[in-house]
């Protein structure tokens, strides 16, 4: 499966499918297996900013319907990661120096209070679970030059960031903690993927984890707070040297 010129997916012999692959089992629907899947496919980069995402190749690629196709867009859309206007159909959102710091920002002050209030509700479970989480990800290699090691890193990336926060016992904060977390990654995964970055993140995130399982409070959040403002950091960089406003 592969993006057309204009964004939207594309069949090809490979890919085409016989049938759609999706099932209905009561729990997860067709249309939010579909937005699972665009989602990956934007904040990947595989689906780029900007691009339209043409129903009709899309509803034949996946080979469904346009209901659960329309319902796993409007997912999107409330994730902010697809945009719809009158007259010109549904498109993956665009990037912005602007976006980017606002979702930085958001991230530091929502994660960071979640942590907080992790650190103060969460139960030995929650503490387990942390350094679980920070173990699995800490063993897996992440390698540019092989591209099925940084899909695996991501995945897992994903889990600890969310796992840390886990414990606050605020659902609607966590909803808002993994839609940032959604838009966050989709600057991240696509400039940063072939970067070192400057500094040795596995470490980071090790002492974030410990000090959270620690009740550190204000070290962990402090270590959280740095730890997502220097992606932001290097991010902006980087859009800036692509000439991205």
């Amino acid at each position: 499966m592969v993006p057309h010129d204009d964004g939207a997916f594309a069949p090809t012999t490979e890919d085409a499918p016989s049938s759609s692959g999706f099932l209905d089992d009561g729990k997860n629907t067709i249309g939010s297996q579909l937005a699972s899947r665009l989602r990956e496919a934007i904040i990947s980069g595989e689906l780029q900013a900007g691009s339209k995402i043409n129903l009709d190749k899309a509803r034949k690629t996946f080979n469904v319907s346009l209901s659960p196709l329309r319902e796993g867009l409007a997912r999107l859309i409330s994730d902010g990661l697809v945009e719809f206007e009158d007259n010109r159909g549904y498109r993956v959102s665009p990037i912005s120096l602007a976006n980017l710091e606002e979702v930085t920002t958001l991230r530091e002050e929502f994660e960071v209070f979640a942590l907080r209030e992790s650190m103060r509700l969460g139960d030995v479970e929650w503490e387990g679970n942390v350094m679980r989480a920070l173990h699995r990800l800490n063993r897996t290699e992440r390698d540019a030059a092989r591209p099925e090691t940084l899909e695996r890193w991501e995945e897992l990336h994903r889990e600890f960031h969310l796992t840390l926060i886990s414990g606050c016992g605020k659902p609607i904060l966590l909803h808002f903690c993994r839609l940032l977390l959604n838009l966050n990654d989709r600057y991240r995964r696509v400039f940063l993927t072939r970067t070192s970055g400057d500094r040795n993140v596995s470490q980071e995130h090790s002492e974030i984890a410990q000090g959270a399982v620690a009740r550190d409070l204000d070290y962990s959040c402090d270590m959280l707070r740095q730890h997502i403002h220097r992606t932001g950091t290097n991010l902006r960089n980087h859009l800036a040297t692509k000439g991205i406003l």
